[in-house]
């Protein structure tokens, strides 16, 4: 039996992994959930799979989990260390699926005790990619990703040799403003912008992908994860979203994963690797399908890419301070504080003030020295947006 943590349970990867789990309950034990704010959600969860422990992230709610799981053998917790602690109890395979920043203390605890980190929390890998691919290979654990466009590289690449790899190709859909003209975008709402036209996803990764954000965290995150260099990252934008990605090999031959625009796939191909298991997601009818669309994407519409480039070739605490700058710059947004073209105006203006003024790629990347990247950015957006705004 295979005992698992699910680091973010009620959010929507968190959600799809339970249902997997549900599907096969002789052969999992699950020890730890957390969850943000939702302890409705999260108590109900851990009722139903016998969880060893919640923690709800919001200290508030602490009583309203405790009496939600009276009578129960859960143990209960709260905050941020609490979580963090979730992540270091002992299991064979844990979720990261904790959305922004949070997620990369309670990844690397999770690693140090030699668990498999399933990691859909691509934020950990581009703040602090080399500190968490150290982290496991010290204490032999594993990560494998859960990203659709992560898993989708990783399952073209085996039995593979690496050298032979020339390019990957990362899909994005476009998000929901993939048809809307250039000058409307400016007026776009935070409302609009969290209405995906394939996925079904949260609030903040469903603007990141109208803005292009997401699919530059991705970038980011193969560069790391993949260890190809930035010119062998390419970006298509797939209208359709079944094709997730392609790896492309010295010989010129491409090899594409395609499948349904369901988390499920991603998600039960780590939880039952080394194995494929027979999931619950539809079969591709591809002559029904008719159509698959490709097209390069517009660096003027989405200059998040370009900004993604940046980062891959400056390394170090870059992409502490792009994603730090970017969380913020997506809480003003979302607040009506800025426009959806300026969140990149933000960022970018936030990496030329402080990489060039603080000397953090000088630092090895710690938890402590990504985390002070993190608050310098968050610090540096916040700057750039009362600027903006008057």
């Amino acid at each position: 039996m295979k005992r698992v943590s699910v680091l973010g349970a009620t959010g929507s990867i968190g959600q799809n992994t339970l249902d997997l789990i549900r599907r096969d309950r002789d052969a999992f034990e699950v020890v730890a959930l957390t969850a943000g704010r939702n302890v409705d959600q999260l108590a109900r969860d851990a009722r139903e799979f016998c969880a060893d422990l919640a923690v709800i992230g919001d200290e508030t709610q602490l009583d309203a989990l405790r009496d939600a799981l009276a009578g129960t053998r859960t143990k209960v917790a709260a905050g941020e260390q609490a979580i963090i602690e979730a992540g270091a109890r002992s299991a064979d395979w844990v979720m990261s699926a904790i959305v922004g920043f949070a997620g990369l203390a309670p990844g690397l605890a999770a690693l140090e005790q030699g668990a498999t980190l399933a990691l859909a929390n691509k934020e950990s890998l581009v703040a602090a990619g080399a500190l968490l691919l150290d982290t496991a290979k010290r204490h032999n654990a594993r990560i494998l990703p859960v990203d659709s466009e992560h898993s989708a590289i990783f399952q073209a690449l085996i039995g593979e040799d690496p050298a032979s790899v020339s390019r990957v190709i990362i899909t994005a859909s476009g998000g929901a403003f993939r048809d809307w003209p250039m000058e409307k975008l400016s007026t776009a709402t935070a409302a609009e912008a969290a209405t995906h036209p394939n996925w079904d996803m949260g609030q903040r990764i469903t603007i990141d992908s109208a803005s292009m954000f997401n699919k530059a965290l991705e970038m980011i995150e193969a560069r790391e994860f993949f260890d190809v260099s930035p010119d062998q990252i390419e970006v298509l934008v797939h209208p359709q979203s079944l094709v997730h990605a392609l790896v492309g090999f010295c010989d010129g031959g491409l090899m594409a994963h395609v499948g349904p625009h369901d988390m499920r796939h991603a998600i039960g191909f780590a939880l039952n690797w080394p194995e494929r298991r027979a999931l619950p997601v539809d079969v591709l009818d591809l002559a029904q399908t008719g159509t698959l669309e490709f097209e390069a994407p517009d660096l003027n519409r989405f200059p998040p890419l370009r900004l993604a480039r940046h980062v891959m070739e400056a390394r170090g605490h870059s992409g502490a301070v792009f994603n730090g700058a970017k969380e913020r710059a997506l809480d003003h947004f979302i607040a009506g504080r800025i426009g959806f073209l300026q969140m990149s105006e933000v960022v970018e203006e936030v990496l030329t003030r402080i990489l060039h003024q603080s000397g953090l790629n000088d630092d090895q990347i710690t938890l402590d020295t990504a985390c002070k990247a993190d608050h310098l950015a968050r610090d540096g957006a916040d700057a750039v947006v009362q600027e903006l705004i008057g």
